[in-house]
């Protein structure tokens, strides 16, 4: 099955980088490229490509709203959005998150793990890769008010997988870290965001950060 994506980045360069990282896959074509926000939503809401890999900062809408116009709460059918960004531009990438987003990758990242990105998102399973997790949400985690004692229904069980999940591990690593099989991971995660009201493994991660519930 061929994985179409759409590429939307103010620098034609850019564009054309991604383009070729992508296309050298067998399994992945990039069917659009769009140079600002607007166009991107446009082209987006007419292909329905498989995956939307979306720039934070660009002209006309920038990334936080494309997300929103395309997979934001409102959005009957939503479409799987990746951003990519810098690290500097953490609170972008956190409103993007919110916004809907799927998962986020660094711009120097390397292809294999931008391939990567687009073919969890592809799955419906967000990338959270570990090294952009860790500095991302401690970052912006370390600005946040010291919460009281949350108060939630998870169990201890699923609290473990969202400890993992929120450290980037993969449905596969937290079934071989907790002696589980996939399924029983998949159930866990599945039944964590509807307790909790959340979208996306994205989602989980950014609660269990904000929570203090990622590293105790």
């Amino acid at each position: 099955m061929t994985i179409r994506v759409l590429v939307a980045d103010d620098q034609a360069m850019v564009r054309g980088g991604l383009r070729l990282i992508l296309e050298d896959q067998p399994d992945i074509e990039v069917v659009a490229e769009a140079a600002d926000g607007a166009e991107a939503v446009e082209a987006a809401r007419r292909l329905r490509p498989d995956v939307c890999l979306v720039d934070v900062r660009m002209p006309r809408l920038d990334g936080i709203e494309v997300t929103r116009a395309l997979a934001g709460p409102g959005v009957p059918d939503p479409l799987r959005v990746v951003v990519v960004t810098t690290f500097d531009l953490d609170e972008y990438v956190y409103g993007a998150l919110r916004a809907g987003a799927t998962g986020f990758v660094l711009k120097d990242c390397g292809p294999a793990l931008l391939v990567e990105a687009v073919r969890a998102a592809h799955q419906g399973d967000a990338l959270v890769s570990p090294s952009v997790t860790l500095r991302l949400l401690r970052h912006l985690t370390a600005r946040l008010p010291a919460p009281g004692r949350a108060d939630h229904p998870l169990s201890n069980r699923e609290l473990e997988v969202v400890r993992a999940v929120a450290r980037g591990r993969t449905n596969q690593e937290i079934a071989a870290e907790l002696f589980i099989s996939l399924s029983t991971v998949k159930s866990h995660v599945a039944g964590i965001q509807a307790k909790l009201g959340l979208r996306n493994r994205v989602e989980v991660a950014a609660w269990a950060w904000e929570n203090r519930i990622a590293g105790s």
